[in-house]
């Protein structure tokens, strides 16, 4: 299962860089004077960054669209496939999209953009900070079929931000019966909100119980803790490390990306013939 890996990413134990978009139209904090030309803008001088630093892979995201809605409006990704179609002759690397927090509308803008991966919020029910969240795999993995996105690749948030699972089942067996009854092409493990710290048993747990499906830290990952966290992970999402002074809110910055992608060669250059 592990091998579709070295098909999209070039390097082994790849980094997702997270490109979190600005507010979107119809986003509480939308900037309609400014308009979607300033989200094109913002965007385009964060993919550079991210991409002159060294990541293997860019996600591109409506992070700055909160709160969020557990299923979208048109609006959201009718715009940012506008803004992922102006920056498609910028990408140098492998890229993919999330809707958060919305299966469906995240694999048909994959499909209608051309990108090779999703990640979202695919299975579970969850009480979370915007109100009872519930998923249907099942309905999701036949829109797949039916829009043609069978060769996007599905990265499921098993320990989404912001929510607790409702089925009072352990870490261990939601990995399990994720990887035997729903066929995710990847796992993610989450800390508790963007940039906090993803617990490394937790991450372990995961891994242990995904067997042969990758297995990838979601959140929190920096420059000091690459090593340990790749150590166990298949590959890393990062975002809010990328960002100027670390926070949230701000933009990616080259400096940034080139100190951790830096740890990264460095981690990788013990892994050797084990690759």
């Amino acid at each position: 299962m592990t091998n579709w890996l070295s098909e999209v990413f070039d390097a082994p134990k790849p980094i997702i860089a997270m490109l979190h978009l600005a507010a979107l139209p119809g986003d509480p904090g939308y900037d309609s004077k400014a308009g979607i030309s300033a989200v094109v803008d913002r965007a385009k001088g964060e993919l550079e960054a991210l991409q002159a630093g060294g990541v293997d892979a860019v996600m591109v995201s409506n992070e700055f669209s909160l709160p969020y809605l557990t299923k979208t409006e048109p609006i959201t990704a009718i715009s940012m496939a506008r803004i992922i179609g102006e920056l498609l002759p910028e990408f140098s690397v492998p890229y993919g999209v999330n809707v958060l927090w919305d299966g469906t509308a995240s694999i048909d803008l994959a499909v209608a953009t051309g990108a090779q991966f999703v990640r979202e919020i695919f299975t579970g029910v969850y009480a979370s900070d915007f109100g009872l969240w519930n998923t249907n795999v099942g309905e999701v993995a036949r829109h797949r079929a039916r829009v043609g996105a069978a060769e996007v690749k599905l990265f499921f948030n098993i320990v989404p931000e912001s929510a607790q699972y409702l089925g009072g089942r352990d870490l261990k067996s939601i990995a399990e019966t994720t990887v035997f009854a729903t066929l995710p092409d990847a796992i993610c493990v989450s800390g508790l909100t963007a940039g906090a710290p993803t617990d490394t048993q937790s991450l372990k747990i995961v891994k242990d119980a995904a067997g042969t499906v990758p297995v990838f830290v979601n959140t929190g990952v920096r420059a000091h803790n690459v090593s340990e966290q790749l150590s166990i992970a298949d590959g890393a999402v990062v975002g809010t490390y990328f960002k100027k002074d670390g926070q949230f809110a701000n933009r990616a910055v080259q400096p940034r990306v080139e100190e951790l992608m830096s740890a990264v060669r460095e981690f990788r250059s013990t892994l050797g013939a084990s690759v």
